[in-house]
């Protein structure tokens, strides 16, 4: 279905290839995970498959590029919209229409399907994917996860051969994300659906996947079974690792298999415990009193109370549309608020300048560069540190900590997930506030950049600072979080230590809780440091 004949692909000007002579055949109905560290080439080898790369991305691609039959160099992109589906990183920046149902239905219209086939693939398409319900909203007013379920419907219902998907779970709770992996397994067992997934949580697609596609980042592309190829990988997930541990071979790809094998491990954790959580008694950096937010008639946020406490990482979970990231601006002061008080060191951030409400709340957003408008990663810095009216060179220093070597002069838009993300950390932490709040930060990033990533958390925590994370990563969130508070429908539902809210939630309980349960266990690193004292 798929072929890669010695592809070779070079970004204009750029010295190094992308991609180095790929050679690839992906069969019919087969489901490819995509792996590779953030900046490995992922999204460009998946962009090749329709032409998106190099038609609109720019640069030489050398080798050729066919699917069912078709070269990719013959065929204007257009060409493959009935062939080929595909879903990039960012939703909002693909939606061509106002309403869930008109996305929906955008692509068949220019395929000029019947009416009839058109209403009918709409309606399975919403019960598909579970949005039903959000038919007529507009979608600008969605979630970032529902807007990623929209997205995924828009292409599925032109009924493609091949599927491409770029993190199609990053912005979807653990509950929907199975949900819509399980919608895509259905395609390909039940209509020979050819799909290729890039993913950096691959703990949620290893145990599906037929294949696995590895980027080196040299631009090779390594290519075998999912079990043989992870044995050793260094994009590898928790039951991996924990296999690695335990030394079991070959390692289990899912939880089902793991807890088969855990046994004699369990035995030799008994009697041992995971290190006690941290207090949640510090001094109180925000107070929320009742806080409120309604769109209209919907109520996103209802009588919210929260208490922050200083030097403690609080982990903000809930499904996709439960009020998370409306509760993050209330708090910080730029979102809107019906009613409701917050209190940081006496002032309330709605009722201060912008540039106080920064001093006294950091706010990164689910799409952090929204913040960056300047043309080099120098300006960003020189803007946001007289912005935030501190010393020059104040931003650099903190990206440099965060993220060392960005270059200046790059412009922040070819930076990665992850250098984007401290760079935009950098320009709100020059103000010193004394309360973080970060929206999804961990979307795009592979495993060794969260763990850095949860390093700087726990740092900023160290401060005295107290910081919130709006997250689906469980994993994250199990290394990471002193706290987790969980929203449902505008409220709080539960609200505790992390190993006491997650472990007893089947939806939000890591790889490792669920393997070793009932034991409390989080994280292979608590399991390793047990092992060897």
């Amino acid at each position: 279905m798929i072929r890669f004949e010695n592809v070779t692909f070079f970004h204009a000007g750029a010295k190094r290839p992308v991609l180095r002579e790929v050679e690839l055949s992906v069969g019919e109905g087969e489901l490819c995970l995509v792996t590779g560290r953030t900046g490995a080439g992922k999204s460009t080898l998946l962009g090749a498959v329709n032409g998106l790369v190099p038609r609109f991305t720019g640069g030489h691609l050398h080798g050729r590029v066919t699917v069912d039959g078709r070269d990719t160099a013959a065929f204007a992109p257009q060409e493959f919209a009935g062939l080929v589906g595909v879903v990039g990183q960012d939703p909002l920046a693909g939606f061509v229409t106002d309403t869930v149902e008109e996305e929906l239905a955008y692509g068949m219209e220019q395929l000029a399907l019947p009416p009839a086939v058109m209403r009918k693939r709409v309606e399975e398409t919403l019960d598909l994917l579970g949005v039903a319900e959000l038919r007529r909203r507009p979608l600008r007013t969605l979630s970032g996860g529902q807007q990623q379920r929209v997205a995924i419907g828009s292409v599925l219902t032109a009924h493609p051969k091949v599927l491409v998907l770029d993190e199609p779970t990053s912005a979807l709770d653990p509950t929907a994300a199975e949900d819509v992996l399980a919608a895509i397994i259905r395609l390909v067992h039940d209509l020979g659906t050819t799909v290729l997934v890039a993913e950096h949580r691959v703990e949620r697609v290893l145990q599906y996947a037929d294949r696995l596609l590895h980027l080196d980042g040299e631009g090779r592309v390594h290519d075998g079974e999912p079990a043989a190829m992870i044995a050793d990988s260094d994009i590898a997930p928790p039951v991996v690792r924990l296999a690695r541990l335990a030394g079991w071979t070959p390692p289990p790809l899912s939880v089902r298999d793991a807890r088969r094998r855990a046994a004699s491990l369990r035995e030799r954790l008994d009697g041992r415990t995971p290190p006690p959580p941290s207090t949640m008694d510090g001094e109180p950096k925000l107070a929320a009193k009742a806080v409120t937010v309604a769109y209209g008639k919907t109520v996103a946020v209802r009588e919210v109370d929260l208490v922050l406490p200083a030097g403690q990482v609080t982990a903000l979970m809930g499904r996709n549309g439960s009020g998370k990231s409306s509760l993050l601006w209330a708090l910080q002061g730029s979102g809107k608020r019906h009613s409701g008080a917050v209190d940081v060191a006496g002032t309330d951030p709605a009722k201060v300048s912008a540039a106080r409400a920064r001093a006294l709340v950091g706010l990164v957003p689910q799409t952090a560069s929204d913040l960056l408008y300047l043309d080099t990663v120098d300006a960003e810095c020189r803007q946001g540190d007289a912005e935030s009216g501190v010393v020059q060179g104040t931003c650099r220093a903190l990206l440099d900590d965060l993220a060392p070597g960005v270059p200046g002069d790059r412009h922040p838009r070819d930076l990665s997930e992850g250098q984007r993300l401290a760079l935009v950390l950098a320009v709100q932490l020059g103000a010193a506030p004394g309360v973080v709040l970060l929206d999804e930060p961990t979307r795009g990033l592979d495993y060794q950049a969260k763990e850095r990533f949860t390093a700087v958390v726990r740092r900023l925590a160290a401060e005295g600072r107290a910081v919130v994370v709006a997250t689906h990563d469980v994993e994250f969130v199990a290394g990471a979080a002193d706290r987790v508070v969980v929203m449902a429908e505008g409220e709080i539902v539960a609200d505790g230590p992390t190993a006491e809210v997650v472990v007893a939630s089947p939806a939000f309980a890591p790889q490792v809780a669920k393997i070793l349960a009932p034991s409390p266990w989080l994280t292979v690193e608590q399991v390793a440091e047990a092992l060897n004292p």
